[in-house]
């Protein structure tokens, strides 16, 4: 007999039973039992059908009938109208008569079920076909199960078919549902019905995909851009069976992972540095998937980095580099004393360029970098080296007895000046301080050379000025002054000027009324009284004014031994008049002193 059998609870099913005994007993009838959960009559089985009686436990009443027949070996047993408490094992027990009988230790286990059994394939994955199985007894002629499926209608590709099977003595009817599954069926209840003609019976089951499939990112991030300093929130989430391994990823480094349905990254007060590619990548046993977005960090420029400041040469090629960095990308300028020299936009850097650097192009730089959040700006200095420049202020203011030289010259670095007399094969620079005062204002020095004596007609002065880059020599432009003028009408001519000079201011002066004589006039503090550098005695005057002699070379710098004194002129500074209308000719007196 079956080792199982299986059958729906209220239909029948039969037990397909043969036996054997020793050919040598030759028994003329053969009597049989069944019994119910124990093969030892002293154990007082119930007795399910019983050949010589139709004595059975009050369970099988009505329910039992043999089917074969014992002569020929058969035992096999109907049992109808099956309930749950008539799950369990059954045995059969020969009578060949006399001593005779035996209880065979082979049994049938009888399964009373209520539903059928779907069978599903270990695994179902995604776009594979699969087939499910529902599996119905049919162990009972007289009733014959019918299947269908519930629930199946929008499968992929499905089809139906059925089949009967027979395995160790039992019967099966198979109903196969073939079909494509896809992520969409995972959960999805698919159901089998059994049902049978002419009765109520219904026998339903059902059945719920595990669908696997390889990870699907559903929800993450688009790329954005913020500002630097805010919070940000990244989220992925991934429909995957089995559940996916996240991570998230910043460029090819891992910040997070972990085993779950979605992953989020927080990110605090982002940085510049936070800059860049972000990737979530969700992997399972079937596969993987990532998507990328880019997190943009807006931040206003960095403080520019201008490649150091220079020391060139004039007329040397020269290009200047500032650089930056900012998102996104700024307008850099660069200025010269509020001048726009160049500018670029949308770039982190910006090359000043010089083919041919000029002195001109000397003095400090700002390079300023700008965008939407911020500006930020750095100083630099060009410092050009260059030769002298003799400036067009040089040159000689003449008196009557007094040559003033101003020599002006721009350089780099710091040029000597030399103040040269040619007809006199003199050289004198700022060593001689009796005669040259020099003072600098950035790169232009100005000399000062003072002369003192009488005015030689055929006299030039040259300015040499010299530095490392080279010398320029100038002769400086005499620009005759008043006093000089009154030299030039001679001696005779200047004795009758003052004379009518002096008359007439004495005619002036004396038609008007002074408060305080004392008030009227007053020394200055230091008075301009010029000296003649050489002293001679009064009787050589006439001859060392307009006669020549060994040491006249050097009679303009004031060497002791060649000039006398010639006369000393004071300058009486009159008080400012509260009348703003006054006459020039009011405001100062003179006085002469001649030498007797």
């Amino acid at each position: 007999m079956p080792e199982n059998i299986a059958a729906f609870e209220g239909t029948c099913v039969v037990i397909p039973c043969r036996f054997n005994y020793p050919e040598e007993l030759r028994p003329s009838v053969v009597h049989g039992i069944w019994y119910f959960n124990s093969p030892y009559p002293k154990n007082y089985p119930p007795v399910v059908y019983k050949s010589r009686t139709n004595i059975v436990h009050e369970s099988y009443l009505g329910r039992t009938r043999l089917l074969g027949e014992l002569n020929a070996r058969n035992c096999t047993l109907q049992i109808t109208r099956l309930s749950p408490e008539l799950t369990g094992k059954y045995y059969f027990r020969g009578d060949l008569g006399g001593y005779n009988q035996y209880t065979y230790s082979e049994h049938c286990n009888l399964e009373i079920i209520n539903k059928p059994t779907i069978v599903t394939p270990p695994e179902v994955l995604e776009g594979s076909e699969v087939e499910l199985r529902c599996v119905v007894p049919d162990n009972c002629p007289e009733m014959k199960p019918i299947i269908s499926w519930t629930n199946h209608e929008d499968l992929a590709e499905y089809s139906v078919y059925g089949q009967v099977e027979e395995e160790g003595s039992t019967w099966a009817l198979i109903s196969t549902l073939k079909f494509l599954p896809s992520r969409e069926n995972n959960h999805r209840e698919v159901g089998c019905k059994v049902t049978y003609a002419n009765t109520t019976f219904e026998f339903d089951s059902v059945s719920t995909l595990d669908v696997k499939y390889i990870p699907r990112i559903v929800q993450a991030n688009s790329s954005a851009e913020v500002i630097q300093g805010s919070p940000v929130v990244l989220v992925c989430a991934v429909d995957s069976n089995p559940l996916s391994l996240i991570s998230w990823l910043r460029e090819d480094d891992v910040l997070y992972e972990e085993l779950a349905g979605s992953l989020t990254l927080h990110l605090e007060n982002v940085t510049y540095l936070q800059d860049g590619i972000y990737t979530c990548v969700a992997e399972n046993i079937y596969g993987k998937e990532n998507h990328s977005m880019a997190l943009t960090v807006m931040y206003p420029p960095w403080k520019p980095v201008v490649n150091v400041s220079m020391v060139v040469v004039e007329g040397d090629p020269v290009t200047v580099l500032c650089s930056t960095q900012s998102n996104p990308e700024p307008i850099i300028t660069i200025f010269k004393e509020m001048k726009v020299m160049k500018t670029v936009v949308y770039s982190n850097q910006l090359a000043l360029e010089f083919s041919s650097v000029t002195h001109e192009d000397d003095g400090e730089y700002w390079c300023i970098a700008e965008n939407q959040f911020g500006q930020r700006g750095t100083a630099f200095n060009l410092t050009v080296e260059f030769a002298p420049l003799v400036l067009p202020e040089s040159k000689c203011t003449a008196a009557r007895d007094t040559v003033q030289c101003i020599c002006a010259a721009k350089s780099n670095p710091e040029a000597v000046i030399t103040f040269k007399l040619p007809t006199r094969n003199v050289t004198v620079n700022e060593t001689d301080r009796e005669f040259v005062y020099s003072q600098k204002t950035g790169y232009t020095i100005t000399s000062i050379l003072t002369l003192r004596g009488e005015v030689d007609s055929q006299l030039y002065i040259v300015c040499s000025a010299r530095n490392l880059y080279g010398t320029k020599d100038q002769q400086l432009q005499f620009h005759h002054s008043n006093s000089l003028m009154w030299a030039k009408v001679g001696p005779v001519g200047a004795v009758v000027a003052f004379a009518i000079l002096i008359a007439v201011v004495c005619y002036v002066s004396q038609t008007r009324k002074k408060k305080n004589m004392n008030e009227s006039f007053m020394q200055t503090e230091n008075p301009p009284v010029i000296y003649s550098g050489d002293y001679r005695t009064p009787g050589n005057l006439e001859k060392s004014e307009y006669g020549r002699h060994p040491g006249s070379d050097k009679r303009l710098l004031n060497k002791q031994g060649d000039l006398a004194i010639d006369y000393a002129n004071i300058d009486f500074t009159k008080l400012s008049t509260k009348d703003s209308y006054t006459l020039t000719e009011e405001l100062a007196e003179y006085a002469e002193i001649r030498v007797k």
